[in-house]
């Protein structure tokens, strides 16, 4: 039974729990050319919010990127000089996407309210002259709509440190079973996610390949570890049971639908592309993408890995042996490439984790 270390999982629980809560002050940027209605709006709010306020919308933009972090909702006049309303929403909205916008104008000009909700991500117009209090319930409606947003965001990202710690503790806890493969499954990962980058595959499929990588060998909780951790040379039998591990891994995670996606890079990635491999047999392309990527990734680690039969090979033996095996184990286009990077390859074997932080695609997500 896999053994899971109770204090990382706690820890990661203990991170999600203690989630940032949503901000107890907020700021509203007022941006009006006229002062008499700039001085309104100031009374109108300054009990409730802090107020940041400009004359146009150029010096709305630079107040804005100057309190990118502290803005919650933007009201903007809409007939300014320099950049009227309408611009000045639409720039905001590329600088601070997620700022309530509610815009003040005079027109009821059909055009002038279509292109304000469709470029500037307008939360709301109101007619001029405005009623206070009505302007009070429309902007407690955005910083609710604001608070919401950040909430869920803030969650979001906690479930996905959650996510990230509890895959690598599950990974660090099945390579501690056996003492010569420390660490193994995150150099696997890390040579696989360094592989894919260079081949400019999708985002979606790194963070797929990433969380194949680290669970590639799950399956091999269920091996005894008298095979597991074996000295000597595995007798048919043994290797039989050794070979059932994909098998395994695809039990485990196929029933978690998170992981769904996951399976076929983690049941295959011990075919090979001649179609000698297992568990299936499969050949060429029809082996799943991920799969390929990883098997070049496991190979590698596992000859440049000290291990109780033998000595770790050299780099460049490692790699000699990848070109050697391109177009009967391996995919013989990942091959190359991966031989061509085999200068990353070799510093980020050197340096595991300082790499790992720079390419992994889940650690990015939250950070």
């Amino acid at each position: 039974m896999l053994n899971v270390k109770n204090d990382l999982f706690l820890n990661s629980v203990g991170d999600l729990i203690s989630a940032t809560s949503v901000r107890n002050e907020h700021t509203i940027l007022i941006v009006d050319d006229e002062i008499n209605n700039l001085q309104l709006l100031k009374r109108t709010f300054r009990n409730k919010y802090k107020i940041l306020t400009a004359s146009n919308g150029l010096e709305g933009l630079e107040t804005l990127k100057k309190n990118i972090d502290d803005v919650s909702l933007i009201v903007s006049d809409h007939k300014m000089p320099i950049m009227e309303g309408t611009k000045f929403l639409e720039e905001a909205n590329i600088i601070a996407p997620d700022v309530i916008k509610i815009l003040l104008t005079g027109f009821s000009d059909i055009e002038i309210i279509t292109d304000a909700v469709n470029k500037c991500n307008l939360f709301q117009y109101i007619l001029k002259p405005f009623n206070p209090d009505e302007l009070q319930a429309v902007v407690k409606n955005g910083i609710d709509k604001f608070d919401l947003a950040s909430s869920k965001s803030l969650i979001l990202k906690d479930l996905k440190e959650l996510f990230y710690k509890t895959i690598k503790s599950i990974a660090s806890a099945l390579d501690a079973k056996d003492p010569y493969t420390h660490g193994h499954s995150m150099r696997v990962t890390l040579y696989s996610i360094i592989l894919a980058k260079e081949l400019n595959t999708p985002e979606d499929q790194l963070e797929l390949i990433e969380t194949a990588g680290l669970l590639h060998d799950i399956g091999k909780i269920a091996i005894p570890e008298s095979i597991l951790c074996k000295a000597g040379k595995l007798t048919d039998d043994e290797f039989k049971i050794m070979k059932t591990h994909p098998i395994n891994s695809e039990k485990l995670i196929s029933s978690i639908k998170k992981l769904h996606d996951i399976c076929p890079g983690v049941k295959y990635h011990h075919e090979k592309w001649n179609g000698t491999g297992y568990p299936e047999g499969l050949a060429g392309e029809n082996i799943p993408f991920a799969a390929r990527v990883i098997a070049i990734a496991d190979t590698y680690d596992a000859m440049t890995s000290t291990r109780s039969y033998r000595k770790a090979l050299s780099h460049e033996i490692a790699i000699e042996e990848i070109e050697k095996c391109a177009g009967t184990q391996f995919d013989p286009n990942l091959a190359k490439k991966f031989i061509e990077i085999e200068n990353i390859i070799k510093s980020a074997k050197d340096n595991p984790e300082e790499y790992y932080l720079k390419y992994s695609t889940l650690y990015q997500q939250i950070h």
